[in-house]
């Protein structure tokens, strides 16, 4: 370093060159130096400053130097230009190289006189700029120093030379610039590029490690421009054998200048490093993440994403992840924009990362997989980083088959609350253009979260629709963004379009001016109103009444196009004679209403000064005159202007309309009294009437007026159906107007109902009556009930704190009304379904449901009603003669055969009773019943004989979809203590209220269910009730879980008795409740007791299995801790390793099975069907269990699952198979045990035993023991009932049930077989024996199962037997065709128990080919349904035994011909009595084993 700084030193002092040519001209043949020559070179010599060289020596030195390159054919001194190479230059570097080889004094002057001639800048030049050769005209070639360069001996002292003469240069700039390089600095001009050009592809490197060492000497002084090219040119400079020395000193050199990172990383890029140097650049590389100028970081990503690894691929993403910032940089440069158009110089920055990422992502498909793993492995929320939503976006656009591993993965995310709102709005925020780029992936993205079940995925995707629209403000974007909105509306799923309607809501109420211009894209919308649901009607339109309205307020019009083409479909709705459309045009109505006349709104809506609240009164007339024909519009109209209160606070004067029209409620439906006495008594339609329920006694004023208005016309009965409805909305009204109290109708919830007398309810009088007066007396019931049912969901809200107008003796006052009047409903409900059980009667709706409403059935409805009015009663005759005559036909056809039909699938799921009564509702009873006139007399009077009001009111339960339904509010009745005085203090005389409330629990829980899309059109459920979310249902329930435990203790403490502890309770709680003393209507304890603990324990199980509910810690904790025992004991974990610890999730579970598991033993001495409904009970809370601990959920913290292990499950799963056995061994005691007969008993031993294979120890031994041992000692035939079976529960009667779920469970078997066979296959270590031995074991088992239930087809000749041995044989051989892979593969090891196995299920398919046979000579068509599939599987079971054969076999025979027809005892039959084709003759199969005398016949079809 001491020689080049004294060099430079000497360089700043060398006189200027004068000299009129940048080089010097010959005057002689090169092979002499002519004399002008001679004077020149002293004067070329002289400018030099080399110490301690004489004038003579210099001028020698150079001389001598020309002297040889003319020798070896060079011309240095050229006129035209640079020196004149020879042609060969090979042959120059030759004799060059020998010439100094041999003379190294002669070298040594070469080098002198070399770099004496360069110290003129003009002959450095020369010799360092590409020359001519000679012959070659005007190619131009390599200069001469690269060829000197070449030369072995003197090429280490030519370069020392040019590197010590680079730093001269370092400042020249012919554009005027110092310290940088010139834009107009050509390469021609600038020396030091030209001598750094000199050592680019040199063939070899004499000594690479002092050169490469001199010239970071040289690079550690150079400006920075020259570094940089220097640095780039490194490979090309450098070669590869020194890359580690590189690696080190540009390392170094990084620390001092951060500025080189671009040539820095292309010079790495183009060096060939070992694995160890590589993994030290990419440790440079991401170090410099976090310092990079933003202007550079795709580069350095690209470098980075380049020398991925499987193995470093990991360690790449996460320091990406980490350091890199995509937010926040904006504000910095905000201000800095670009030339271009005008964006921000960190935005294009931020999209050429992007582009970096996207680009490294397409090409290497290693990176999307082990960046999806990264973020996989992330488990705490605050790891989680912006940058993680656009690698996931960048890796869903570049590689489509993992599109569904980022949708799982981002939804997973966001359940997990790892990925939140705020996230996606700073990817959004500040990067627009981004945005925009990225559209079709965001929007992509978007409609799968919108699409998902998961209530919290469809949240997020409703905040980026949102946000989305808000910032992306041009109008392609937004047109795309709700026309994707329009594609989820139109998907037909109901949950998406629910969140869809959400997302346009949302923009209408904050976005709506921004949407007007665009409303013509989704108007489309309101031409497919009726394909909506009640909610998502709403939500359409208050997003339209939102628009029109902001569209108002801006033009002061009541006359913008959107406004008046939403008022013209809801006239026209309005119009529509389809109820389906009318209730379409009041949600509309009354939703523009509620805009229009918002006691907030103040600005003028028209220009005929009409003010919105007249407008609003307007519709609402319009409204009103369009429902005033038929009762079910007004009911609807009421409902909804009800809603509509509650829910905003409207102008005072549309509340004085609705106050003034319900005005009229008392002189239409109440009647006046007389010191709590009725003024006049009537006969009405010959039917005596009484005060029912007073509960006010002697200072009630009034009375509900039901039986006068129900018998008096059609009309007038019609008025009735609009009294529940027209109640709602008069408690309404009165609550706007009194702070939310009712104590201005209070007389209401005690005054008498004026019904029939109850004298008609006895056995003799009711015989005697006539249709229509059994109708007045039905219809009498089921107004009365409704109105019940409305005043406690009006009242229920009193007694509790909502109210604070009231005092506490005012609540406790309300709150024994309301037990009374629970009471009284119990007791008309029962008395109704006596009735209706006696004469079918379609009830008119009080309760309309839109998917179920039309003109059609509304005008059946009226002239069934007008001919019931003007029927005389004896209209059964004709009914008669039809049952007569189908009850003559029903013998010739089989009933079993009969093709289920949906009331049967739905009667079998619970949904319906058994026994659902006629929708006809003429006096007589219709099909399916028993009629009037028939002169079954003795059946009509027991039915009102006796009458428990704890069972099942089966008959109204089949029509309760068109009851008023109870509110949330009315729960909390299981929560008021009783505070009146009884005849004693047991605490079971509710329990008949509770049950009530139980069921209503129940039926709502079902809402929720899997099974809402079936059940939903027959539930009575609020109007608002759609509209509520599953967590906010729960949220309201919650406080009544220790009343359910309360409750449910009395009900297991009653559940023994015999008798009741007072015999007088219900008549007792009855008179005070006013109920008319009916001596038929009775309870009892034990039955009532019984049902409150099935009602209870279903609803428990039914709570436990809702995805919120096990999301939800608190939630789930407390329905679990209401559970508890009161003592968890340390015998119930014995066997257990991993007890969990209490206050654990799982320890919580594990108590409530145990206090489940209590109430099982105490009710299986009781009651068979109770005992199999908590059994069913424990199966749930098992289930929520495995849903817990299998993941199934993404959502479900870690927190829950705290205390679940495997073990537990299995614990737990083998209690629950003991409980099931020892239920299966309990005798039942006939069809008295099972309360709804024989049907029920055999779907619950069918429940039992399958509960009882699926969670016993061994499923495969237990199968073999029932299918070998158990089920071949029943007999045949009904007489038999002693058959020696272990099992009581397993009977003729029950057989087939058995059978079927022996099939069933021995199929699942062997597909888990398979799946077992699968994962053994693709193991990494091999296949052990004993798995193989294991695995062949079992479906050996399996094979017998299925061998022992289709021969036991010989002795059982049901035709359901058979059936199902050809369906589930069919079945079974394509299960067992799946692991034939397996058994080929052990076919040489195992080959005597695979035989043994082919050929016993040969004896199955030989047994289903005969009864198939039979079945089509006998033309059994529940059979041959079935034939044909079974057919094909048994055709393909034949063929791979002879391929197996074929391919393994050595030595065998195989040969295939026709079966003989034989039946079913091996006997063959001298002709078929019905003849097929020859593709159903099956084929035969026979080979010999190894040992000849033995062969073993396999038959196949």
């Amino acid at each position: 370093m001491v020689l080049l700084q004294n060099n430079q030193t000497a360089s700043r002092k060398r006189p200027a060159v004068k000299s009129k040519t940048g080089f010097v001209p010959p005057f002689a043949p090169p092979a002499k130096i002519p004399k002008s020559a001679e004077e020149n070179v002293p004067q070329i010599a002289s400018e030099s400053e080399a110490p301690k060289l004489g004038k003579s020596q210099t001028v020698s030195s150079t001389e001598k130097m020309i002297s040889v390159l003319a020798d070896a054919g060079c011309t240095l001194i050229n006129p035209s230009g640079p020196p004149c190479l020879p042609s060969d230059l090979h042959k120059l570097r030759n004799s060059l190289s020998r010439l100094f080889s041999s003379d190294s004094s002669l070298k040594s002057e070469f080098v002198q006189g070399f770099s004496s001639y360069i110290n003129s800048p003009g002959n450095l030049r020369r010799i360092i700029s590409p020359s001519r050769r000679d012959g070659l005209g005007s190619v131009r070639s390599d200069s001469l120093t690269r060829v000197l360069l070449l030369v072995p001996s003197i090429q280490s002292d030519i370069q020392n030379l040019l590197l010590e003469k680079l730093p001269e240069y370092f400042d020249v700039d012919p554009g005027g610039n110092v310290g940088g390089r010139s834009s107009s600095l050509c390469l021609e001009e600038d020396i030091a590029r030209l001598i750094l050009n000199q050592f680019r592809w040199l063939d070899f490197l004499v000594d690479s490690e002092i050169f490469t060492e001199k010239l970071f000497q040289v690079l550690s002084i150079c400006p920075v421009h020259l570094k940089k090219e220097i640095i780039g040119s490194l490979p090309e400079i450098i070669g590869e054998k020194n890359n580690k020395t590189v690696v080190d000193s540009l390392q170094e050199m990084l620390q001092e200048d951060s500025s080189i990172i671009v040539p820095m990383l292309d010079c790495f890029s183009n060096l060939h490093l070992d694995d160890m140097l590589q993994e030290q650049v990419i440790t440079v590389a991401l170090s410099c993440i976090r310092t990079i100028d933003v202007e550079h970081m795709p580069y350095l990503l690209r470098f980075l994403l380049l020398l991925a690894t499987p193995a470093n691929t990991r360690r790449i993403i996460s320091h990406i992840r980490q350091q890199l910032k995509l937010v926040g940089a904006s504000n910095v440069w905000t201000t800095q924009q670009s030339k271009m158009k005008g964006k921000s110089i960190v935005n294009n920055a931020e999209a050429s990362i992007l582009d970096a990422l996207r680009t490294s992502l397409r090409f290497n498909k290693v990176i999307c997989q082990e960046t999806l793993n990264e973020l996989k492995s992330l488990e705490n929320v605050q790891n989680h980083k912006v940058i993680d939503i656009w690698l996931l976006m960048l890796i869903y656009m570049n590689s489509e088959p993992l599109q569904k591993s980022v949708e799982k993965l981002l939804k997973k995310k966001i359940l997990e609350g790892c990925i939140v709102e705020t996230m996606f709005d700073q990817c959004v925020s500040g990067n627009k253009d981004l945005a925009q780029d990225y559209l079709p992936t965001l929007l992509s993205i978007t409609e799968y979260l919108l699409a998902c079940k998961e209530a919290k995925a469809r949240e997020f995707g409703i905040h980026m629709y949102t946000y989305l629209f808000k910032e992306l403000v041009d109008s392609y974007s937004r047109q795309e963004v709700l026309g994707a909105l329009i594609t989820h509306v139109g998907s037909g799923i109901s949950h998406e379009v629910s969140s869809a309607l959400d997302v346009l809501v949302l923009l209408a109420s904050k976005y709506s001016q921004e949407l007007i211009p665009l409303s013509s894209h989704i108007t489309g919308i309101l031409d497919y109103l009726e394909t909506f649901s009640v909610e998502n009607l709403h939500k359409v339109y208050e997003a339209f009444s939102l628009l029109a309205f902001s569209a108002q307020v801006s033009t002061a019009s009541f006359g913008s196009p959107i406004s008046n083409e939403l008022l013209v479909i809801v006239r026209k709705q309005l119009s529509s004679p389809d109820l389906i459309y009318k209730k379409m045009g009041l949600i509309g109505t009354l939703k523009i209403v509620s805009y229009l006349g918002d006691a907030k709104a103040t600005k003028q809506l028209s220009s005929s000064q009409k003010s919105n609240y007249e407008e609003a009164l307007e519709l609402l007339e319009t409204s009103m005159n369009s429902c005033k024909q038929l009762p079910l519009p007004l009911v609807m109209f009421y409902d909804e202007l009800a809603l509509t209160l509650k829910k905003k606070a409207l102008h005072p004067a549309i509340v004085e309309w609705t106050s003034k029209h319900v005005g009229d409620f008392e002189s239409k439906f109440l009647c006046d009294l007389d010191g709590g006495e009725l003024m006049v008594k009537e006969l009405y339609c010959g039917l005596e009437g009484d005060l029912w329920m007073n509960l006010d006694g002697d200072i009630s004023p009034i009375c509900l007026n039901i039986l006068p208005l129900v018998s008096s016309s059609l009309r007038a009965a019609s008025s009735l159906q609009i009294l529940p409805a027209n109640f709602v909305l008069l408690s309404s009204t009165e609550r706007l107007a009194n702070q939310g109290s009712l104590a201005g109708i209070d007389a209401l919830l005690g005054c008498p109902i004026h019904l029939p007398s109850s004298k008609f309810f006895s056995q003799p009088l009711w015989g005697s009556l006539s249709g229509k007066q059994k109708q007045i007396i039905i219809l009498s019931l089921y107004y009365a009930a409704n109105w019940l049912r409305e005043l406690l969901n009006a009242f229920c809200t009193q007694a509790v704190n909502e109210c604070d107008a009231f005092s506490q003796a005012t609540r406790e006052e309300i709150t024994l009304k309301l037990f009374k009047r629970l009471r009284n409903l119990v007791f008309l409900e029962s008395l109704l379904n006596s009735s209706l059980r006696q004469c079918s009667f379609s009830l008119p709706e009080l309760q309309p449901h839109l998917e179920s409403l039309s003109l059609n059935q509304l005008d059946h409805n009226r002239v069934q009603e007008i001919k019931n009015e003007h029927g005389n009663g004896n209209g059964g005759l004709s009914q008669k003669k039809k049952k007569e005559k189908k009850t003559s036909q029903a013998p010739l056809t089989d009933g079993k055969l009969r093709q289920p039909t949906i009331m049967d699938v739905l009667r079998k799921s619970g949904a319906v009773p058994s026994q659902e009564p006629s929708v006809s509702p003429s006096g007589t009873c219709s099909k399916g019943s028993v009629p009037e006139s028939s002169g079954n007399q003795p059946r009509n009077s027991n039915v009102l004989a006796n009458i428990d009001v704890s069972t099942t009111v089966e008959h109204v339960e089949a029509q309760r979809y068109k009851f008023r339904p109870l509110l949330l509010e009315c729960f909390a009745i299981l929560a008021f203590q009783k505070t009146q005085d009884s005849c004693c203090a047991d605490p079971a005389s509710e329990l008949p209220l509770c049950l009530y409330i139980l069921r209503d629990l129940n039926r709502k829980l079902d809402y929720f269910s899997p099974r809402r899309h079936i059940l939903v059109r027959r539930m009575s459920v609020p109007p608002a009730f759609g509209e509520m979310k599953v967590i906010e249902f729960i949220s309201k329930i919650q406080p009544l879980f220790p009343s359910l435990r309360r409750h449910l203790d009395s009900a297991v403490s009653g559940v023994g008795a015999d008798t009741e502890i007072c015999p007088d309770h219900w008549k007792t709680h009855s008179a005070f409740a006013g109920n008319p003393d009916i001596p038929n209507i009775t309870i009892i304890r034990p039955s009532v007791s019984r049902f409150v603990i099935k009602e209870t324990l279903q609803c428990f199980g039914k709570m436990l299995n809702i995805p919120d509910v096990q999301r939800d810690k608190s939630v789930l904790s407390d329905l679990l801790e209401a559970f508890q025992p009161i003592s968890m004991t340390d015998c119930f974990f014995q066997g257990m390793q991993l007890i969990p610890s209490p206050g654990d999730i799982g320890y919580l579970f594990a108590g409530a099975y145990s206090f489940v598991g209590t109430i099982f033993d105490s009710a299986r001495a009781v009651s068979f069907a109770l005992a199999s409904d908590i059994l069913l009970s424990l199966e749930s809370v098992l289930s929520s269990i495995r849903t817990i601990l299998d993941n199934d959920l993404d959502d479900i913290g870690k927190d829950i699952r705290t205390g679940f292990s495997k073990e537990l499950l299995s614990f737990l799963s083998k209690k629950l198979g003991t409980f099931a056995y020892t239920l299966l061994m309990q005798k039942c005691d006939g069809v008295n045990d099972i309360e709804d007969g024989q049907k029920v008993k055999a779907e619950v031993i069918q429940k039992l035993l399958r509960i009882y294979l699926e969670n016993c120890e061994s499923t495969s031994d237990s199968l073999s023991e029932l299918a070998c041992s158990v089920l071949p000692q029943v007999s045949s035939r009904k007489s038999a009932v002693e058959d020696g079976s272990c099992f009581p529960t397993l009977c003729p009667a029950t057989f087939c049930i058995w059978y079927r779920v022996m099939h069933e469970e021995n199929l699942a078997m062997i597909n888990r077989l398979v799946k077992e066979i699968s994962l053994l296959e693709k193991a990494r270590g091999g296949v052990e024996m004993e798995d193989v031995k294991c695995l062949l074991k079992k479906l050996q088992q399996s094979v017998n199962v299925v061998v022992s239930l289709v021969n036991m087809c010989k002795t059982h000749d049901k035709v359901n037997v058979r059936a199902i041995a050809v369906k589930f044989g069919g079945k079974f051989v394509d299960s067992f065709l799946k692991a034939f892979d397996f058994l080929q593969g052990q076919f040489e090891l195992q080959r005597e128990h695979i035989i043994q196995m082919v050929r016993e299920l040969q004896m199955a398919t030989r047994t289903i080919q005969t009864l198939c046979s039979e079945a089509k000579g006998m033309k059994q068509t529940t059979i041959t349904s079935k034939i044909p599939i079974t057919k094909r599987s048994m055709e393909r079971f034949l063929f791979r035994v002879k391929e197996l054969l074929h391919s393994t076999s050595s030595g065998c025979t195989f040969w295939m011909g026709n079966l003989k027809h034989k039946n079913l005892m091996g006997d063959v039959v001298s002709s078929q009595a019905y003849i097929d084709d020859q593709n159903d003759n099956m084929d035969n199969v026979s080979m010999e084993d190894m040992v000849i005398d033995e062969p073993t016949d396999i038959a196949g079809e």
